[in-house]
């Protein structure tokens, strides 16, 4: 197994992952050995709550990358971001500020829980013309989604590539999300799947996750949604279908 990780927290004392450089440590290595051969570090990007920003970003992982990148038991480190979708986003993304995936084709973005903001399939279509994909972090976990998938349609065909989280599969959020990515599964929804792993106790729940997912889509699919697809995504491919 080799699979790529596009949603994970494993910078130390940024956000509500890991808070220490030795914790994040352990948790790339736990991802590692349930066959994570690539992670990425999405640490969050909220006004109010995390105000990140690149500099600094990107600063923080070289500095982790510097101490941890080696050895046989640790997968290969990228950096993201997970980009709260509002006002302050969009003035990001728009001057180049923004912190898209390693090739610059695609960057995680987050909604607002319980509503859809204004403008959002316009936005999305704007990330796709300027050929930066819309990755949408866990669809399943965000209300207007949970009774049917129809208001995800506009976002779809604006480029929004949905992102499944695998520890939905386990009731971690509750049973609303985990019934919704069942659903949103068994409708072929999504593009990939990842951990958004947030400490070294979430390895195993992640890992309940996947056996729950190939339960569900078989083994094939699910090496698919964990390998293949977010190669594809991290390699800028024009049309992932």
């Amino acid at each position: 197994m080799n699979w790529v990780d596009l949603h994970s927290h494993y910078l130390p004392g940024i956000d509500d992952g890991v808070k220490t450089a030795e914790e994040g440590a352990e948790l790339c290595r736990g991802l590692h050995s349930i066959g994570f051969g690539t992670v990425m570090a999405t640490p969050h990007i909220r006004t109010a709550m995390f105000e990140n920003r690149a500099p600094g970003l990107r600063a923080a992982h070289q500095a982790f990358t510097d101490v941890y990148a080696d050895g046989d038991d640790m997968p290969k480190l990228g950096l993201g971001a997970e980009h709260f979708f509002d006002d302050m986003f969009w003035g990001l993304f728009t001057a180049g500020e923004s912190v898209p995936y390693p090739g610059g084709h695609a960057a995680l973005v987050e909604l607002p829980r319980d509503r859809l903001p204004l403008r959002l399939e316009h936005c999305m279509f704007e990330m796709k013309v300027k050929k930066v994909r819309p990755v949408l972090a866990h669809p399943e976990r965000y209300h207007p989604f949970f009774k049917s998938t129809d208001p995800m349609d506009p976002l779809l065909r604006a480029g929004a590539t949905p992102l499944l989280d695998v520890m939905s599969l386990t009731g971690h959020y509750g049973r609303r999300p985990r019934k919704t990515a069942e659903r949103m599964l068994d409708e072929g929804v999504y593009f990939a799947a990842c951990s958004d792993a947030h400490r070294p106790k979430d390895v195993a729940v992640v890992a309940e996750g996947i056996a729950l997912l190939r339960k569900r889509v078989g083994d094939e699919e699910t090496e698919v949604l964990l390998g293949e697809n977010p190669r594809r995504i991290l390699a800028g491919e024009a049309d992932l279908v």
